[in-house]
């Protein structure tokens, strides 16, 4: 089996078992030595997909709130649901494309919604800025689009680059335009994420790009996350679905920004 196999096998075991588990028990599930865990848990830590723990493991605020929705889904047909959230993200991508003008400089953060703009950006004479791994899939054939790739850790399960090589190389970038992704838009008016690794990342693209937009389905409001990347007044233009809740997006108008519903 495979390092990347087995640390999958261990995220999925860690939600089939409450979201704790001790090294004894993954390395039986697994049959691999305890050794082999450790060394195992120890990198999923550092990229943020567990928490390690004395003796085990456990899955992260995230991870667990994924299970979590994981499990509410069973509940409804998923084709249904899935294909609703994907609908709203392409209905998204599309109004959020439009914005991008020939020549300039655009930063996409890591997420579905993004992926689906690069998908729009093909053909285009644009710089592609990301740490992306879905927007390298959607671009690498492209010979219009300059794709600029930012270094670090691969987080394989999130397909994105973090860490503090990406950091450094966004400290040398200077874009017209940021395509953000967040996890929860909170009635305050705080954008907000769920992942410690990626928070420092996309605070490092909104410093760096000239206007941001924020793209954020109907689902994000007010989402989930406790980590803030930033405030609606730091927003230049939020793109979103006809579900938003339409208090938070009265406190964007009022801080000046510029609202499109998909």
């Amino acid at each position: 089996m495979t390092s990347s196999k087995r640390h999958a096998k261990i995220v999925k075991s860690l939600r089939m078992t409450g979201g704790v588990a001790s090294v004894r028990e993954l390395a039986e599930r697994l049959q691999v030595s305890e050794s082999t865990i450790r060394r195992d848990l120890a990198l999923l830590d550092r990229d943020g997909e567990l928490i390690r723990t004395y003796g085990g493991a456990a899955l992260s605020l995230s991870a667990s709130a994924e299970a979590a929705a994981e499990k509410a889904d069973d509940e409804e047909p998923f084709d249904v649901s899935a294909s609703h959230d994907m609908a709203m993200k392409e209905a998204m991508a599309t109004r959020a494309a439009e914005l991008v003008v020939d020549d300039s400089v655009v930063v996409l953060d890591i997420g579905t919604s993004t992926a689906m703009i690069a998908r729009r950006l093909r053909g285009r004479p644009v710089t592609v800025i990301t740490s992306n791994v879905a927007v390298l899939d959607e671009l690498r054939d492209d010979d219009a689009v300059r794709l600029v790739m930012l270094g670090g850790v691969l987080r394989r399960n999130y397909q994105s680059m973090v860490g503090s090589l990406t950091e450094t190389a966004l400290r040398q970038i200077s874009a017209d335009l940021l395509f953000l992704s967040c996890t929860g838009v909170r009635p305050s008016g705080h954008v907000v994420d769920n992942m410690a690794v990626e928070a420092p990342i996309k605070q490092a693209m909104i410093e760096v790009a000239d206007s941001v937009v924020l793209v954020a389905t109907e689902t994000k409001f007010p989402g989930t996350g406790s980590l803030r990347l930033c405030s609606l007044s730091d927003v230049d233009v939020l793109v979103t679905t006809t579900g938003a809740d339409p208090q938070t997006l009265e406190l964007f108008r009022q801080a000046g920004g510029k609202v499109i519903t998909a």
